[in-house]
């Protein structure tokens, strides 16, 4: 079995997704691996990945309009408030989503539906540099 890993660093731009797809089917392509597993992790607890509809943005926006209900940014609501009012409801959002994605590849490609997209969804509301390790194995 051989491995290949890469660190990525993507820039946000305050809450919102980042479409990440092409950044890793070209490590994936870099890797030289025909058939096995592409595992994505993002070292960071206000941030997450997500694997979601590519087409249409109204999901991305009707996601993002549900998640602002669901984990308000209510400062009284949280103790935790050492980097600001969005800190606490960032580390909440990441809990409910996920730090890490796991995705076949066969023939040397990515195992992605029509539909869908590899996306960071950044929770915090100024810009960051998040990190994602992309380690892919197979043969």
């Amino acid at each position: 079995m051989n491995h290949h890993q890469k660190n990525i660093k993507i820039q946000t731009t305050g809450k919102s997704f980042h479409d990440i797809t092409a950044k890793i089917k070209s490590i994936v392509a870099e890797s030289g691996i025909n058939m096995g597993l592409c595992t994505l992790f993002i070292r960071h607890t206000s941030a997450s990945l997500v694997i979601q509809e590519n087409a249409d943005p109204d999901v991305l926006r009707d996601l993002s309009n549900f998640f602002s209900k669901l984990v308000p940014e209510d400062s009284k609501s949280y103790i935790h408030d050492a980097e600001g009012p969005d800190d606490m409801p960032a580390h909440i959002r990441s809990v409910l989503t996920q730090t890490s994605q796991q995705i076949p590849i066969t023939q040397g490609r990515l195992v992605l539906g029509t539909w869908q997209g590899i996306y960071l969804w950044e929770h915090r509301d100024r810009s960051h540099y998040r990190e994602i390790v992309v380690h892919i194995s197979g043969v």
